[in-house]
């Protein structure tokens, strides 16, 4: 099997038992290239970020680096700065051969909430080796706002697959002349996006002492409490160290039923700052309804000039085993379908 598993695959598994949960999975949390995945009981606060590293299970090294647990039930506030290792309540019996690859879901990574999947012998974030037995731990670290998380809240999702499933710049130009992707194609090390900047309200900037936003409330935050309007001049802004911004692209892209799509969340040489936390994209997005691509921009060290038009990141496709038998936007209360500028899910339209 080549390819990402699609959502029949995936509730083939959980049948199976290679997806394993208690509560058992719920059928909403199997989206069509991805399972969602759900934050356990209890969250333990770490003095730093860490892997497990090859051969060490997670609950051992915590206790290198555990400074205190709590529970989640009724409510917990995961603070703005702090680290956090939460158990997923997922776990897997993964078949030899299939491997898993994690992500931040969009409204996650809208929030400025750094989330990284890690699990028993990791060497490295959000990736699960082929025939991993074993939990899965979620790395919560708030960067521009504290949330209130409570058990079950799907922070994270993790994509299947088999074989190298990417596609090369020629399969992706021919699919492209098959089937458009965006409606100014520039392929080089896949689909190149770049940032729209023009006249008005380009985005939104986190405000640095706003509240704590509830992941429970949807449609319910203003977002001029939280953000600051991003108004470019002469198609430019300046992005300051360590500053959190929602910004769009300035292409239209799709992604074909056959095919997912993720996005690199750094591009070196296009500058010193972080393009986006929640990548995937999965079939369906955008296909028959154009839709912007959402930039989670972070600047790292230095002030750095963004301006309109210029390319910020790269958006790379890949096969599926084979199509999914529900699309995005299709019946699952997908929030961004269609989308242009939008905050994340829990706040209202200004």
């Amino acid at each position: 099997m080549t390819g990402v598993l699609p959502s029949q695959a995936l509730r083939a598994l959980i049948a199976e038992g290679a997806v394993a949960a208690d509560p058992p999975v719920e059928p909403a949390q199997v989206q069509p290239a991805s399972l969602d995945l759900r934050l356990g009981a209890y969250a333990v606060r770490v003095r730093a970020s860490f892997l497990a590293g090859r051969g060490r299970r997670v609950e051992e090294r915590l206790r290198d680096f555990e400074m205190h647990r709590f529970a989640l039930d009724g409510g917990a506030v995961l603070e703005k700065g702090c680290v956090y290792l939460v158990p997923l309540m997922e776990r897997l019996s993964l078949p030899e051969g299939i491997e898993g690859a994690a992500n931040a879901k969009s409204s996650t990574g809208r929030l400025d909430l750094l989330t990284r999947t890690t699990c028993d012998g990791a060497t490295e974030f959000d990736r699960v080796p082929g025939g991993y037995r074993g939990p899965l731990w979620a790395e919560v670290c708030p960067r521009s706002f504290s949330v209130l998380v409570r058990p079950g809240m799907r922070l994270n999702q993790l994509r299947l697959r088999g074989g190298e499933a990417f596609l090369s710049d020629e399969a992706l130009r021919a699919l492209h002349a098959a089937s458009p992707l965006a409606d100014e194609a520039a392929i080089a090390e896949g689909l190149a996006f770049s940032v729209d900047l023009r006249a008005g309200r380009a985005g939104w900037r986190a405000k640095p002492h706003a509240g704590v936003v509830d992941l429970g409330r949807v449609g319910h935050y203003d977002p001029r409490l939280f953000w600051d309007e991003v108004l470019p001049e002469d198609g430019r802004i300046i992005l300051d160290p360590g500053a959190f911004y929602i910004l769009m692209s300035r292409e239209s892209v799709a992604v074909p039923p056959g095919h997912a799509a993720e996005m690199a969340p750094y591009l070196a040489m296009a500058g010193e700052f972080r393009v986006h936390y929640a990548g995937f994209f999965d079939p369906g997005f955008g296909w028959g309804a154009p839709a912007r691509g959402v930039l989670e921009v972070r600047a790292h060290e230095a002030p750095f000039a963004l301006e309109h038009g210029q390319v910020v990141g790269r958006l790379r496709y890949e096969r599926m085993s084979e199509r999914p038998d529900v699309l995005y936007g299709a019946g699952l209360g997908s929030n961004y379908q269609g989308q242009a500028l939008k905050l994340s899910k829990h706040f209202r339209e200004p």
